[in-house]
């Protein structure tokens, strides 16, 4: 029987006649779809998705979900739009497809490189899409649970056919698969697919000592068996006088799980002779009464190691797994350890949240429970979702999701699942934001401990709150102090700081932008300015001004860019009128003689007034030049720059320059030397000093708002200058 006759067989044995149908559908597309194409091991490439689907119809998953796995390639390695799918086998076959489908290298913009960080320059396109790809798997599947299970079905069988590709595919998939996906399968209780994923990852990565356990396993197979055997003599007759009705059996462990049982050992400098749990005891009981049953008779029988037991049956891992652990002194004082549960959480166990299709027909099945049993998954994907960086996305996962676990009490008991080694701190975020950032202190059974203290399994861990929002520490990012271990909590840490600096950066920008640059064009709003700046709006702009991104000085060059063109139009008019000097045509009363006035050095970009003077014609003012209040009204006259010319030799006008800079030697001969550079004379200079600051008044003579602008960006450069702004006083 060929493998698709033995999908489909397996499919009528629990799916309505329709339902295979479809599966039958799926194949037929995917056969002409993938018709011609070969796998890099020469055979057919439709024999891929077929095994991908052969191994969830074991596991008696729904006709959708075995018609995405046939199809799972067609959109990434055939001519097949998502809308086709749509409109061949519906919205939510299409969707399971699409959330399988892995993004091309093609598909890596420049956005999304600019997306992971100011490092992404640094990390290959392999990497980007290896985090990408994981990105949109996670958001996919914690929609829909289903996907992970198709591609985790899918990289098995990948697995069990790595050999045909190159040696550097071989070991970057291999470890891909250690390192993100079997701990994936283990924190969905698939114990069936983590085992396996885990020793073929491990025969590519580490070939040598591979070859070594697997000779160590046969060599003391029957040393073992002979041990376990003794065992089981004595434990059946004590099970069968309660009428316990049980299945034992002993459990073997897979290749990488007693690699790193060995490399344990040697950490405690003991010896690998000295293992005997290469295989642990297994009781399979008819229901839970019977389980602790179980537990008193093999308490009974051999003495309990201390701290060695766990009750995942009263309190059930996240990835639904349920059963009880002990480990005891056997005969000859070695440990054995032993693992009690029912058929159903054995089930379980070995398919972790697969097991929900699995006993699908059951009326006692409770969907919402099951919805909340996989709420961890929706976790993730919050509290990941703003890590930026491709290699701290991938790093986020590999150290909050699928490193070891730690498993501790809330006060009201509740069981909470964190990575080795985290914290109260860690505690506090992963249940609320607001509560870590509140934190103050951390009992742990009771006890004040240290905010970096590292949990221990059971550990029932109390958080003390500040009643306001204090907001968290700087310390708790520093690693050396070790407040934080979990990516989550730590971003979750950073994004506060981000805000507050991001409130800081705003209000900097905007005492800037008044106190600098709104005097070089005060007829610009700040969004004018920010569009003029190629900013969306006012908050970027002045984020960027207040941090520094952008310098007040790049601000007035681009405002003096913009004003070039009213400095050429002004050029054009004084050389239109050569014969005149130091006049203006003044409406009503004749060509007078002009004069700019030093007080308030108005510019062309200023609203201005006259004022008739007997000795000098016409001074111009700015309107809010603070010398008019005491002018005569009645010599008030109209005056406007378009009427308004100059010495047209020199064709320049006097601007008032306020520098503020910390006091030193050679400051004012800096200062002058780059008025010098824009060949600008100086008309007059005055310096007061005020502790170590020195504030310096420049008048300089200038002929464009756009020479006014180059010059504060250079005075701007100048060692020990604080700021540099034009004064109307």
């Amino acid at each position: 029987m060929d493998s698709i006759q033995l999908l489909i067989k397996k499919a009528e044995k629990y799916l309505i006649e329709d339902h295979v149908d479809v599966i039958q559908e799926a194949y037929n597309f995917a056969l002409a779809s993938h018709k011609g194409q070969s796998r890099l091991s020469g055979e057919p490439y439709i024999n891929h998705p077929i095994q991908t689907a052969n191994f969830l119809a074991d596991l008696k998953l729904d006709h959708q979900v075995i018609a995405a796995a046939l199809l799972h390639d067609v959109m990434e390695d055939c001519d097949v739009s998502f809308g086709r799918l749509v409109q061949l086998f519906g919205d939510d076959i299409a969707k399971l497809v699409d959330g399988v489908t892995k993004l091309k290298r093609s598909e890596i913009t420049p956005d999304m490189k600019k997306v992971h960080g100011n490092n992404s320059n640094k990390l290959s396109d392999e990497d980007i899409l290896q985090a990408e790809n994981l990105r949109k798997l996670i958001s996919s599947i914690a929609v829909d649970v289903r996907i992970i299970l198709i591609k985790l079905s899918d990289r098995l069988h990948n697995m069990n056919t790595l050999s045909a590709l190159p040696y550097d595919r071989q070991i970057f998939i291999a470890r891909e698969t250690l390192e993100i996906y079997a701990p994936l399968a283990h924190r969905l209780g698939i114990w069936e697919l983590k085992w396996r994923l885990e020793d073929l990852s491990f025969q590519y990565l580490n070939p040598q000592e591979y070859e070594k356990i697997s000779l160590l396993l046969k060599s003391k197979r029957s040393e073992r068996e002979i041990y376990i055997e003794n065992i089981l003599n004595v434990l059946k007759p004590e099970l069968e006088n309660f009428n316990i009705q049980y299945q034992v059996s002993g459990r073997p462990k897979n290749i990488y799980s007693i690699y790193k049982k060995i490399q344990s050992y040697l950490d405690q400098n003991k010896k690998i002779e000295e293992i005997y749990d290469f295989f642990a005891l297994r009781i399979i009981v008819k229901n839970v009464e019977e389980c602790y049953s179980s537990l008193g008779i093999v308490h009974k029988l051999w003495r309990p190691i201390p701290g060695q037991f766990d009750d995942y049956i009263a309190n059930p891992k996240d990835n639904l797994y349920q059963s009880l652990h002990t480990t005891v002194l056997c005969e000859g004082a070695f440990p054995v350890e032993v693992q009690i549960r029912t058929q159903d959480m054995h089930s379980t166990s070995e398919y972790g949240v697969a097991a929900h299709w699995l006993y699908k027909s059951d009326s006692n099945l409770d969907d919402d429970k099951f919805d909340n049993k996989i709420t961890w998954l929706r976790q993730i994907f919050e509290w990941q979702k703003d890590v930026k960086g491709a290699k701290e996305f991938v790093e986020s996962f590999k150290s909050d999701v699928f490193k070891n676990q730690v498993f501790v009490y809330t006060p009201k008991s509740d069981l909470k699942e964190l990575p080795a080694g985290s914290t109260p701190l860690d505690f506090a975020y992963r249940i609320h934001t607001d509560i870590g950032h509140r934190c103050v202190g951390a009992k742990v059974n009771g006890t004040l401990v240290p905010l970096f203290y590292q949990l221990k399994n059971g550990d029932r861990v109390e958080i003390i709150t500040s009643k306001t929002v204090r907001g968290p520490s700087l310390d708790w990012l520093d690693n050396d102090l070790g407040f934080l271990q979990t990516t989550s909590a730590k971003t979750r840490v950073k994004q506060w700081f981000n805000r507050q600096e991001l409130k800081n950066n705003i209000q900097n920008g905007k005492s800037l932008f008044e106190e600098r640059i709104v005097h070089y064009n005060d007829l610009m709003s700040i969004l004018d300015i920010s569009e003029l700046m190629s900013f969306n709006n006012e908050s970027d702009f002045l984020n960027a001004l207040g941090s520094g991104k952008i310098s007040v000085s790049k601000v007035i060059e681009k405002l003096a860019q913009k004003d070039n063109r009213l400095s050429e139009n002004r050029k054009l008019e004084q050389n239109s009128h050569k014969d005149d000097v130091f006049n203006t045509a003044v409406t009503g009363s004749g060509d007078l003689k002009t004069v700019i006035a030093v007080c308030c050095t108005p510019s062309p970009d200023s609203q201005i007034v006259g004022f008739l003077n007997r000795d000098q014609g016409v001074s111009v003012h700015r309107r809010n030049c603070k010398e008019i209040s005491d002018y005569d009204l009645d010599n008030q006259i109209k005056v406007d720059w378009n009427n308004v010319t100059y010495d047209y030799n020199s064709q320049t006008y006097p601007s008032r320059i306020k520098i503020d800079a910390y006091d030193r030697v050679g400051l004012l001969r800096d200062i002058t030397v780059q008025v010098a550079k824009e060949r600008l004379n100086i008309a007059s200079c005055t310096q007061e000093e005020y502790n170590d600051i020195s504030i310096i008044y420049l008048t300089v003579h200038i002929n464009s708002i756009e020479n006014l602008g180059r010059l504060c960006s250079s005075l701007d450069n100048i060692k020990g200058v604080i700021s540099v702004s034009r004064t109307v006083d």
